[in-house]
């Protein structure tokens, strides 16, 4: 049974996190050897011990008003307990995750060097909102506005303070990414070569992998409560999505399939309104997990109608 547990587990993980891959991609393509192998490594690491077990404790902890080591002591001899507290901080969680992805999405589709598209009608419709200043951040905000009518009163608070983490989180770590990723460019003008990111884009991926686990980890209570094998299960997952991220990176997967960075962002747009819906309806996983599997494929699909029709052009010239 255990055996059985940790396999759904992994399939889970890993269907809720192939538009994770694909996001991961984007920016590990910017990186460096050393930091692509750190992010195996010590990225690892930090997803399975810190992400998928000890950042939930920590969590716990803070809101309970319990010692690290008094929830750590429950997750292990008192699961029913464990799970009851995480139960009540997930709003909370999972507004900031859903804060976080949704000013992904928005930033990345309301850029003005964004030339190609997907969905052309509504894409285009959000490149040009870019003459709006913070228009990501105001698209974000007024979806918590929203959010809040939805809170009961007494978790609205810690709700809305949450999801403005969430994007002050972003802002921060995306403003510093930017920042160097322009000094990079700088210096690799002035030295010839391509410009890479270190630490900061490692820091920008770890985030993103944690919004994307708040999901994945609080729903694999209503799986299993044991924390080691979820821990194990999840990890599992964890490592196939970071070696399919590795593998898509040395493919040039994401220049040979136009649309798929697209797709990937829908779905993270989709995952980040299915958090905000989960704070008060239940979301079964196989929906959060499929939506975005279906959104990939079709993107991954029209790619290749692309380049199919892209060559048959060619053959007639």
């Amino acid at each position: 049974m255990a055996l059985f547990v940790v396999a759904f587990l992994s399939i889970l993980e890993i269907t809720l996190s192939f538009d994770n891959a694909v996001i991961n991609a984007m920016k590990l393509e910017k990186m460096n050897n050393v930091w692509r192998h750190r992010f195996l490594t010590w990225g690892i690491i930090i997803a399975v011990f810190g992400m998928r077990l000890l950042f939930p404790i920590l969590v716990v902890a803070a809101f309970s008003g319990l010692s690290v080591l008094g929830v750590a002591k429950l997750a292990l001899y008192d699961v029913d307990k464990y799970a009851d507290y995480l139960h009540k901080v997930h709003a909370p969680l999972v507004t900031f995750g859903g804060a976080f992805l949704l000013m992904i999405f928005f930033s990345y589709f309301c850029h003005e060097k964004k030339s190609v598209h997907w969905i052309c009608s509504v894409e285009k419709c959000m490149t040009k909102l870019n003459c709006i200043k913070y228009i990501d951040v105001i698209f974000v905000l007024l979806a918590l506005m929203v959010l809040q009518y939805f809170i009961p009163e007494e978790q609205k608070l810690a709700v809305i303070l949450a999801g403005f983490t969430g994007v002050i989180l972003y802002l921060i770590v995306d403003s510093i990414s930017n920042l160097l990723e322009s000094v990079a460019e700088k210096r690799a003008e002035i030295m010839g070569g391509a410009a890479q990111l270190g630490f900061i884009g490692f820091l920008y991926l770890e985030l993103i992998d944690a919004s994307f686990s708040l999901d994945g980890v609080l729903g694999a209570f209503a799986i299993s409560k044991d924390i080691i094998i979820i821990c194990i299960g999840l990890a599992i997952g964890a490592m196939f999505v970071r070696s399919l991220t590795i593998f898509m990176v040395d493919m040039k997967t994401l220049k040979q399939f136009l649309y798929l960075e697209h797709g990937a962002h829908w779905a993270i747009g989709f995952l980040a309104l299915i958090m905000f819906v989960s704070t008060r309806l239940e979301v079964p996983e196989v929906v959060t997990g499929g939506t975005g599997l279906v959104i990939v494929a079709a993107a991954f699909i029209s790619s290749i109608y692309h380049n199919k029709k892209k060559i048959e052009e060619c053959i007639k010239h």
